[in-house]
């Protein structure tokens, strides 16, 4: 007798999520995905000031390196270095009449020394748009200083650029001259190049630009080198010495240094500079204000309310060569 086995195979019912449950899940994925933008966006933030703050840094000290390094040799002129220059006398112009010239204030202030009964000035500064005098061969951002310097560069020349002024030098006579042009005969003497710079600072489109007009013979002073980007401002404070101990007793903003003092006319020798530089990012962080105020020595700047980060660099920049001011 045959058996048939019947199968009999149970059928169960396939049930979903719940709407209640559906909405749990997606409220605890909307929990997880606040908290990982959130996340990402707290590392974007720090990742961009953190590249900021290291951009501020950077820019200010190559900044206050490229002027400590030109400032610190102010007035040095070979072995003639502290004595004035007296066309005729100990001092001889050979080379050409500079083109554009930047031309400071006082009696004799040109890029080279010239015959008015006046100390040629190595030094010169002042505050564009509030300083009475300024210098036209320059169009700084307002209410920025403005320097100006002239010296002998190091080490003694070897080959000469025919662009490039040059002097001759010995502890009594100096010759300035063409490199374009055969050395002067001038016994032992040693020759230098001559350079005259003013640092100032201007704007390239919205960006503030340290910038420094040098000296060179096609050109005149018409040759402007764009130096660290993000320098929105600079003040210098001129330190004197007023009893003759090597160091500065005051330090004073351009406005109260005397004409008298840049003629060196006076027992105060100047022997220091102080330098300040507020240092601005290039671009805007939009989840940042600026509401500090800066110090700049004297000078205070802001609230700027802003998006821009900023910071104060400065440097105390001891002078290589003081005696130039004790004439």
């Amino acid at each position: 007798m045959m058996i048939k086995i019947i199968k009999i195979t149970k059928i169960t019912k396939q049930q979903g999520m719940s709407l209640v449950e559906l909405m749990v899940a997606m409220l605890i994925s909307l929990f997880l995905t606040a908290g990982l933008f959130t996340m990402f966006s707290m590392s974007s933030s720090n990742v961009t000031t953190t590249s900021q703050f290291n951009q501020l840094q950077e820019n200010g000290r190559i900044a206050l390196a490229i002027m400590e390094r030109d400032l610190s040799q102010l007035g040095f002129m070979g072995d003639i270095t502290g004595t004035d220059f007296i066309i005729g006398s100990n001092t001889t112009l050979s080379a050409t009449a500079v083109t554009a010239d930047c031309v400071g204030a006082g009696l004799n202030n040109a890029s080279f020394p010239n015959g008015q009964l006046s100390h040629f000035r190595r030094l010169w500064g002042y505050e564009q748009g509030v300083s009475a005098e300024s210098l036209a061969c320059v169009s700084p951002n307002n209410a920025t200083d403005v320097i100006q310097i002239k010296r002998l560069i190091g080490p003694p020349a070897t080959v000469l650029t025919s662009t490039r002024y040059y002097a001759a030098s010995t502890s009594n006579e100096i010759i300035f001259f063409n490199g374009s042009a055969a050395a002067p005969g001038l016994a032992n003497s040693r020759i230098w190049e001559y350079q005259h710079h003013v640092y100032f600072i201007r704007n390239d489109g919205a960006i503030p630009v340290l910038r420094r007009r040098t000296l060179s013979i096609n050109n005149g002073m018409n040759n402007e080198e764009q130096l660290v980007e993000g320098i929105e401002n600079m003040r210098i404070l001129y330190g004197f010495d007023s009893n003759g101990d090597g160091t500065a007793d005051s330090y004073m903003p351009v406005q109260n240094v005397t004409t008298l003092m840049w003629d060196n006319e006076i027992f105060q020798r100047l022997v220091s500079l102080r330098v300040f530089l507020l240092v601005r990012s290039s671009e805007e962080d939009r989840t940042y204000t600026n509401d500090n105020t800066y110090t700049l020595g004297d000078k205070t700047i802001g609230p700027l309310n802003d998006r821009f980060r900023r910071k104060v660099v400065s440097s105390t920049i001891v002078l290589e060569n003081p005696i130039l001011i004790n004439l």
